[in-house]
């Protein structure tokens, strides 16, 4: 077995963690990219310990932030010249939340971590991952978009600055978009041996000591709830399968469940135009920020 570099974000806890321990348990060289540097470092130990290989990094960044996402980068390219797999598990979803919330950057802060941060960090390390034998970028999405089949990604307000913000509509969009964006994605590593597939994420455990501002009502309906999740770990061997598995060298543009099954979204989300559309909107927001990508 070749010795993998791979990073995964949102690693300090839930799925992010469990599949680093996978992975790591796998032999390869594992990067923690996470967002609080107590959280992670805490992670990182467990990480290590866990999975008995030693060869596991921290990273800082915070995904909704493009410098941090630049910084970042240019942490990774300064030790490494490739990139075997590249993992985006971070994303925000605070049930709790009933304002939008704007970023330094001056974006919706869903829009800016579940989907715009991905792309920047994506086309930062794409020269890494064309380095690679054979690059592969794994993207979330989620199975509640099955309850929302007419769901569209707002070109004309997707950060919830003229209609009323839903938390739920932000975080689906968002996933929406990822799926749109693997889709894309794969079509521009045709040829040079770079992978791009989206793995549907159905209900999973969480710690709902997270959400202090959650009624007592809900924080029952979740524990509810919670008896018919997965477990991260068992929604981590995933995520795992699809960064290291030889069968899948070759394969891409595939939006896979939870039970590592092709699947197929609803039509909107298939169709090229839609899915330019999706593209030509977040690449101006990331050449807005920064003049250029």
């Amino acid at each position: 077995m070749k010795k993998k570099i791979c990073m995964i974000t949102g690693a300090n806890s839930g799925i992010g963690k469990a599949a680093a321990i996978k992975i790591a348990q796998q032999g390869h060289h594992t990067i923690m990219a996470c967002r609080n540097p107590e959280k992670g470092k805490a992670a990182l130990s467990k990480v290590k310990e866990v999975s008995g290989n030693g060869d596991v990094e921290l990273m800082i960044v915070d995904m909704s932030l493009q410098s941090s996402i630049r910084n970042l980068s240019d942490a990774f390219l300064s030790k490494y010249e490739h990139l075997d797999v590249l993992i985006h598990n971070a994303a925000i979803f605070d049930i709790t939340q009933k304002i939008a919330t704007y970023t330094a950057d001056g974006i919706e802060s869903v829009w800016a971590t579940n989907h715009l941060g991905p792309v920047l960090l994506t086309e930062l390390l794409w020269d890494a991952l064309e380095n690679s034998i054979q690059g592969r970028v794994i993207t979330i999405a989620s199975k509640g978009l099955m309850a929302k089949p007419f769901l569209k990604v707002d070109l004309e307000d997707p950060e919830f600055r003229e209609k009323p913000f839903s938390i739920e509509n932000a975080y689906y969009q968002s996933k929406l978009a990822q799926i749109m964006y693997t889709y894309w994605l794969a079509k521009q590593g045709r040829g040079n041996h770079i992978t791009a597939n989206c793995i549907r994420v159905p209900a999973v455990s969480v710690d709902i000591a997270k959400f202090s501002g959650l009624p007592t009502i809900l924080k029952k309906v979740y524990a509810f709830k919670s008896k018919f999740s997965l477990s991260p770990e068992e929604m981590a061997s995933g995520y795992a399968y699809l960064a290291t598995a030889v069968e899948l060298n070759n394969v891409t543009g595939i939006y896979f469940d939870e039970n590592m099954k092709p699947v197929k979204p609803g039509k909107y989300a298939q169709q090229d135009q839609e899915i330019e559309n999706v593209m030509n909107l977040t690449m101006k927001y990331l050449r807005k920020s920064s003049g250029e990508i």
